[in-house]
């Protein structure tokens, strides 16, 4: 039962593998694409339909990982199923997997829920492994289509918190109109006893927590720009 993983309260479903290696990630055990559990359609909508009640008028199911747009065949006629018992669908992705099933999946759920993880193309690499040409290219994609979708940023302290990255950031996606929230993440720790459980070392030890000031500092450098910021 998730409060921060789209509008209302959300049954939070996790798949596995990413392409990404975020080093800050907070279910390294999900970045392998071997593992997980094989979980049929019907399971995850019989869950669905159960805590459907709790739902309200604004919650449902919100798909997550690892990164769900890695498995997109296998999840567009699960949003299909949810979509035939009136539940509204998130996706959480970080928009660096593009292909005719993720098109296919994008257009059909609810809200787009894409992570960015920096605009600075040479410290994206360094957070992630990847470019983020992808994941922008995803965003105009969502733009031009009228997919509503949130953005959102993890400031992490020395890595994501630079005021000209923040306000680069900003600059880019300023006029967006299907851009409907902004929400800062506050960088933790939550994840690194999962690391210590695998046997691998936390990329970021020694980072610490942003301090009020540095996220009340963030906020007030986006508001600059969006009157939808959201610091979770």
């Amino acid at each position: 039962m998730g409060t921060y993983d789209g509008p209302g309260l959300r049954l939070v479903v996790f798949l596995q593998g990413c392409p990404f290696r975020c080093l800050y990630c907070a279910n390294p055990d999900t970045i392998a694409f071997e593992g997980g559990v094989a979980t049929d359609n019907d399971e995850v909508v019989k869950m669905a339909i159960n805590q459907k009640p709790f739902f309200g008028t604004q919650g449902g199911v919100t798909f997550s990982g690892g990164e769900p747009s890695a498995q997109a065949k296998e999840l567009i006629s699960l949003v299909d199923d949810l979509h035939e018992q009136g539940i509204h669908v998130c996706l959480d992705t970080n928009g660096g997997v593009w292909n005719p099933a993720v098109e296919t999946l994008l257009s059909k759920v609810d809200l787009v829920l894409l992570d960015v993880k920096q605009i600075n193309d040479v410290r994206h690499k360094d957070l992630t492994g990847r470019s983020n040409q992808q994941t922008l290219a995803t965003a105009q994609w969502l733009e031009e289509q009228g997919k509503p979708f949130w953005l959102r940023y993890v400031l992490v302290p020395g890595v994501s918190d630079f005021e000209e990255d923040i306000r680069a950031l900003a600059e880019h996606f300023k006029d967006y109109k299907m851009l409907q929230r902004l929400e800062i993440l506050p960088y933790h720790t939550l994840g690194v006893h999962k690391y210590e459980s695998m046997g691998q070392e936390y990329a970021l030890k020694g980072v610490p927590t942003n301090t009020p000031a540095q996220l009340e500092r963030a906020r007030a450098l986006f508001e600059e720009y969006f009157s939808c910021v959201v610091l979770n």
